[in-house]
């Protein structure tokens, strides 16, 4: 006879639901002889791994600090609502990822009522807010990191019951297609540059670093005509919310770069096929670093918002790829020094040919630090020893 068991998994960006998709479809894989029940806040990369969305994560997809405060009664519903299910159906484990704002309330609320706490891809609390360590030291049971760093970080905090399990994305992120294909599939001229703009999945970064990128765009076309532009839609935001926000920096007219493209569900495609890329800060500079893509990472808040966390970041460079290079590999364009002017001029630079091969080379190495695949088998693997830890 099978076993069975009941797993709450929440996630609250599209960052998170892809990692939390790819450790439903391990648990599965893995696990053959057993049967599992997964519900909670999915994306709609975990429903279609299965997980049963009590809570739709896209909702959720928003930054933290005065973002959620201009949000906070969904967020309460969304609360209420995870917590309840939990208290009915009992799982055998919940599984947070990342979303610290929302999930470390979350596991100690939960942790009071008993429930094992796994938590996966760690709140970066080595940048800022590092007291939130003692909450998890409190309420979680198992942390799951995917960064190389972290581990020791989490141990000199008083933190032990952390596991490196490796990155995802060093063995998972990879193209379905070549550069040869992905130009004839949408129309693009195989002779001219192509250069990926990600300006993020939530609604604040459309809202403050989209107009941004497209900005930028224009002033490239105005001086190199033939250079072209790729904008990789997230899976919880729509064509035409992007269009509206890229469309507020896009000249008098409002109109958009003349060669510039929009792609759906072909992320990793756009990256791997374009010679260079505006990423904003987060998981996809790293998914840019596998694929090889020269970058320069940028991101911007609201001037009052940015003014409200700065003074508790604790880190002198922002981006992962950085971080984990241990160097600035990717230049930075962060709130005031991302304007148009200044991401067109490093983007051309990336496009020069010595440059180009130099970073893909520096990227190659950050690869390198991320360790074996295998990540998400892993990570199954420590959920299960948590669960069956009766």
């Amino acid at each position: 006879m099978k076993q069975a068991f009941k797993i709450m998994i929440v996630a609250g960006e599209s960052s998170g639901d892809s990692h939390a998709a790819r450790l439903v479809s391990a648990l599965k894989g893995g696990f053959p002889e057993t049967e599992f029940e997964f519900f909670g806040s999915a994306g709609k990369m975990m429903r279609e791994a299965g997980v049963e969305a009590v809570v739709e994560a896209e909702r959720m997809a928003i930054m933290g600090g005065l973002e959620i405060a201009r949000e906070l009664p969904m967020f309460i519903r969304a609360f209420r609502r995870l917590r309840y299910e939990a208290s009915i159906r009992r799982p055998d484990a919940v599984i947070l990822v990342d979303f610290p704002d929302f999930n470390l309330r979350l596991a100690s609320s939960l942790k009071k009522r008993g429930f094992k706490i796994i938590y996966y891809i760690s709140p970066q609390v080595w940048a800022w807010k590092r007291g939130r360590v003692k909450t998890m030291n409190r309420s979680v049971e198992r942390l799951l990191s995917i960064l190389p760093f972290e581990e020791d970080f989490y141990r000199e905090q008083g933190f032990k019951r952390v596991t490196y399990v490796g990155n995802p994305i060093a063995s998972e992120v990879k193209a379905k297609f070549g550069r040869e294909e992905f130009f004839r599939k949408h129309g693009l001229d195989a002779d001219s540059s192509l250069v990926a703009l990600l300006p993020g999945s939530r609604k604040v970064e459309l809202r403050y670093i989209a107009p941004e990128l497209i900005a930028a765009a224009r002033l490239m076309e105005a001086k190199e005509a033939s250079v072209q532009f790729v904008v990789p839609l997230a899976s919880s935001r729509s064509e035409e919310e992007l269009r509206a926000a890229l469309s507020r920096k896009g000249g008098e007219d409002g109109t958009l770069p003349t060669r510039l493209v929009f792609v759906r569900g072909e992320t990793y495609e756009a990256l791997a096929a374009s010679d260079a890329a505006a990423v904003a800060s987060g998981t996809a500079t790293l998914e840019a670093a596998v694929l090889g893509t020269p970058m320069a990472v940028v991101y911007k808040l609201s001037k009052l918002n940015y003014r409200a966390i700065s003074p508790f970041v604790s880190i002198d460079v922002f981006g992962l790829v950085n971080l984990i290079a241990g160097k600035m590999v990717a230049r930075e364009l962060i709130q005031d020094e991302l304007k148009p002017e200044a991401l067109a001029e490093e983007l051309f630079a990336l496009l020069n040919k010595n440059k180009n091969e130099s970073v893909r080379e520096e990227l190659a190495r950050v690869r390198e630090k991320l360790g074996p695949g295998g990540a998400s088998s892993r990570a199954a693997e420590e959920v299960m020893k948590v669960i069956r830890n009766s």
